[in-house]
């Protein structure tokens, strides 16, 4: 690179001369030389000279230099220049590619001009996809613009509905710099196909009300006939659509007035039916009380049924609702209650919320220190439950590897549950028998843990010396004979 060259024709780009610049930056590039940089300055003074296939080839040259980069940008502007130089298919092509570069920071600049290529080409649809695609990107600081070429295409689709409300849409991003009477003025046009005259010289009289906008002939022949339509509505003369009416057969002016076009041969009979037909007069009347009766008696009876019926639900609502109570059923439930309040002391949250209110202090000291730290998981195991208290067991894993086992007792607070005691249980009870005992006492548990802890040693013993167990039995029969006589002789001195 021409480095010398390159900073000339750099600064002949900055201050416009875009003729000097070109030149400059042709010697800037050595012979086969591909500069990405370069090639778009290159292009982007080609298209401010109006040489748009000059254009193209350097932006072209420029995406070959995979180090340049700037994908998005390259393939938009070369897509304006293929554009511009009346090439609209292979416009299509390369700003479809830049649409599809993620990096690329605006690229509603390419679905816009994707639109343009597309109408060009005449494909109305895709057209408004992709304005539709460049409104909705946030990167659009505009997207009235877009929002008035959707509406175009919608026109061109005759879906004058959906036109309407495209226009409605870009006056509401629409700023006192963009164009508003032209926004205005394709809403008339709009109101017309929809056959909305009143709004249509409405949105018209926006258009040139400030004078600054000068209406197209269609829009004058719209805005027009508008305003006719209007008169003829609110004068007392009859409007061009009652003249086709007339010429088509139908109103008193016509000249078979009196004769329905739809039925010229009377076949359809008058619209109030005879009362020979009906029978309706033909009734005495002891009969017309009778049905009058009847109906009466049917619409009365229809709104008690609907009373009935909605009773009947609600009752039973009601006694569902009454039976869950008496099991115990509430909301939130038992075992979420208790699992929640374990969670949230072993996390320092507050769960003051999940604590009965009726506790005193010291019961509630003694819950706080019953609660344990370093808790794993939660689980509940089973649980008991009637309609004022229930009580969960509760398997605590702990994160050194242990487990504990707790009780829980609640008690009912409206439909829902609230924990009043928590109780930390022995071992034994934290192993498989997950039963809930009501008030363990101190002995039998210790009767247990002695028994669980003495059948063992016995059982090896017993297995490792027979032998000594014969003896031991022998000994103890001894014993006991001399016990009893002992006893016996105590009786006989007592006695």
């Amino acid at each position: 690179m021409n480095t010398q060259a390159f900073a000339a024709g750099n600064e002949a780009y900055k201050q416009a001369n875009f003729g000097v610049a070109v030149e400059l930056f042709v010697q800037a590039k050595g012979p086969g030389e591909v500069s990405g940089q370069i090639d778009h300055l290159l292009g982007n003074c080609y298209m401010r000279l109006g040489r748009y296939d000059e254009a193209a080839v350097s932006y072209a040259d420029a995406l070959r230099d995979s180090t340049y980069g700037h994908t998005g940008a390259l393939a938009c502007n070369r897509g304006r220049a293929l554009l511009a130089a009346g090439r609209p298919q292979e416009a299509v092509a390369s700003l479809t590619m830049a649409t599809k570069d993620g990096s690329y920071a605006t690229p509603y600049k390419a679905y816009i001009a994707l639109g343009d290529a597309y109408l060009q080409l005449g494909d109305a649809r895709d057209g408004g996809v992709a304005y539709r695609n460049a409104a909705i990107d946030e990167s659009n600081p505009k997207p009235s613009v877009a929002l008035t070429k959707l509406g175009s295409c919608f026109m061109k689709l005759g879906r004058a509905a959906d036109a309407i409300e495209a226009y409605r849409t870009a006056l509401d991003f629409a700023t006192a710099e963009d164009n508003q009477n032209k926004i205005y003025a394709s809403m008339g046009l709009a109101y017309v196909a929809a056959n909305r005259m009143s709004e249509a010289a409405d949105a018209f009289g926006r258009a040139t009300t400030d004078g600054h906008y000068q209406l197209t002939p269609e829009e004058r022949i719209s805005a027009d006939a508008a305003q006719r339509a209007l008169s003829a509505k609110s004068g007392d003369g009859p409007s061009e659509t009652d003249a086709l009416l007339a010429a088509a057969g139908y109103g008193s002016q016509s000249v078979s007035a009196g004769v329905d076009p739809l039925d010229p041969l009377g076949k359809s009979g008058e619209f109030i039916p005879s009362p020979e037909d009906t029978g309706f007069f033909s009734l005495n009347e002891e009969e017309v009380v009778k049905q009058d009766k009847k109906i009466r008696r049917k619409h009365k009876h229809g709104g008690l049924k609907a009373f009935f019926i909605f009773f009947f639900i609600l009752v039973l609502l009601l006694g569902a609702a009454a039976f869950a109570y008496w099991k115990g059923y509430g909301w939130p439930m038992q075992a979420d209650v208790t699992t929640s309040l374990f969670e949230k002391a072993n996390e320092g949250a507050d769960y003051s919320s999940l604590v009965s209110p009726k506790l005193t202090d010291d019961a509630r000291k003694q819950l706080d220190q019953e609660l344990p730290a370093g808790v794993k998981s939660v689980k509940a195991v089973t649980q008991e439950q009637s309609m004022s208290t229930s009580k969960v067991l509760v398997d605590v894993q702990l994160q050194d590897g242990g487990s504990l086992a707790y009780t829980a007792t609640l008690v009912r607070e409206g439909i829902g549950w609230k924990v009043a005691k928590i109780e930390l249980q022995s071992p034994s009870t934290a192993g498989g028998d997950t039963k809930l005992e009501t008030e363990p006492s101190q002995s039998d548990t210790a009767d247990k843990t002695d028994a669980n802890a003495t059948q063992p040693t016995e059982n090896a013993t017993t297995q490792s010396n027979p032998t000594t167990d014969t003896q031991n039995t022998s000994e103890q029969n001894t014993q006991n004979n001399d016990q009893q006589s002992t006893d016996s002789n105590t009786q006989t001195s007592q006695n």
